[in-house]
């Protein structure tokens, strides 16, 4: 059941808001950082060569560390989302305004873009890995 709550700009803008507001990006800043970074340092310790089983495994254990790090942060602050889609059903269930729901995004997406902007200068510019479908496989097959 739908309970959607609209919310106020007053509330949505008070000082324990904006503190949530930071703990989200700084949180999500930290996840993407952290991952896709783990992405990135494999691809350079391995002259960018195929993902084996145990760098896969290591590039999941930064992703599933760095959540960690990032919810364990924010749950006291803003409840450690991390991610717009937690931030959607939440707001759908009635548990967070949809206002104050927006600005989660905002902040999300924010920082998840800044942690991109930051890999980009760390790595000198290295570049950013991306996933696709395995050789001998098309698109329609594949995607």
């Amino acid at each position: 059941m739908v309970k959607l709550a609209l919310g106020s700009l007053g509330d949505s803008f008070s000082a324990t808001s904006l503190k949530s507001y930071l703990a989200e990006f700084i949180a999500t800043l930290l996840f993407v950082f952290a991952g896709v970074g783990s992405a990135v340092a494999y691809g350079k310790l391995t002259a960018d060569a195929a993902l084996d089983p145990a760098g896969l495994v290591a590039v999941a254990l930064a992703h599933a560390l760095a959540l960690f790090v990032g919810v364990s942060m924010a749950a006291n602050i803003s409840g450690g989302h991390l991610n717009p889609a937690v931030t959607f059903g939440l707001a759908v269930g009635g548990h967070v305004t949809v206002i104050t729901g927006f600005f989660y995004w905002v902040a999300q997406l924010l920082g998840s873009v800044v942690a991109c902007f930051l890999l980009k200068f760390v790595t000198s510019a290295e570049v950013i890995p991306t996933h696709g479908v395995a050789s001998g496989m098309g698109q329609i097959q594949g995607g």
